[in-house]
């Protein structure tokens, strides 16, 4: 049987795994580890105070909240996601951070922006083009919607990388690749993005790669486990006991300090030629 990636389908999500969604979405966002990486890249960024800045799949609005709650931008943040429930969401969180105001939060389709060309200094994708049904696709609309000069971030994840120690490395294997399955439309994506850029007009300026591990305890890579497995079991990739059986050795892993798990992550900023 085949997986329906969530993310590409959250419009399609019923009340409850959206609810799911968004928590994992938020619990990240306020992950020490994961948010350093974003950090990292918002610290290569030129953002003068009146820079318009586009977030093209901004689930619940984490990282442009972020970028709102900094005393030294006043610029325009836009952030645009498929599902309406998501950017409810964002709206909430922005309202309830005082935000609400450097904000705007809209419902777009990623493969066709409504916006003009040249239209942002900066054009961000976090952790998006791992999900979407047309990576090519985006990455145009991307590159045409950021002025000439401007920077293209992509920012996500290697997830053919992706793995959770366990004792069966034979089945440890087979349920990684079950997860990555489950989870994402495009798990190679990062590795097609130096052919792919110049041919968008996209000029690479840096790129970089991080490894995301927890050892011992986990807060990243539970969360992540916690809504994802229940993908691979209702997708029928492997036996329901099996999966019950490896998700139970991971949270008896982080009760006694012997948990690990680690995934790489890459960054691409790119100028619009």
């Amino acid at each position: 049987m085949s997986a329906r990636d969530p993310h590409r389908f959250s419009h399609e999500l019923d009340a409850a795994a959206v609810e799911r969604v968004i928590a994992r979405l938020e619990s990240r966002a306020q992950d020490t580890v994961f948010m350093r990486l974003f950090e990292k890249y918002v610290a290569h960024l030129t953002l003068p105070e009146s820079a318009q800045v586009l977030e093209v799949g901004c689930g619940s609005g984490a990282m442009l909240r972020f970028l709102a709650r900094r005393g030294d931008f006043s610029g325009r943040l836009v952030g645009v996601d498929q599902c309406p429930s998501f950017i409810q969401a964002a709206n909430r969180f922005a309202d309830a951070e005082g935000v609400e105001g450097l904000v705007d939060f809209r419902v777009e389709d990623a493969h066709s922006l409504g916006f003009a060309t040249a239209s942002f200094d900066v054009v961000i994708a976090h952790t998006l083009v791992s999900h979407v049904t047309e990576p090519a696709a985006v990455l145009r609309e991307m590159a045409r919607v950021v002025r000439p000069g401007g920077t293209v971030v992509v920012f996500d994840g290697d997830y053919e990388s992706l793995t959770y120690a366990f004792p069966d490395h034979d089945f440890g294997r087979r349920m990684d690749a079950a997860l990555v399955n489950a989870t994402f439309n495009n798990p190679r994506i990062m590795r097609d993005l130096p052919r792919l850029l110049p041919d968008l007009g996209l000029e690479l300026t840096v790129a970089w790669g991080d490894a995301v591990a927890e050892i011992g305890r986990a807060s990243y890579f539970r969360s992540f486990a916690e809504v994802y497995v229940p993908y691979v079991t209702n997708a029928g990739l492997l036996p329901a006991d099996a999966v019950a059986g490896w998700w139970t050795a991971q949270q008896q892993s982080m009760q006694n300090n012997t948990f690990f798990a680690c995934c790489n992550y890459y960054t691409y900023l790119a100028r619009r030629i």
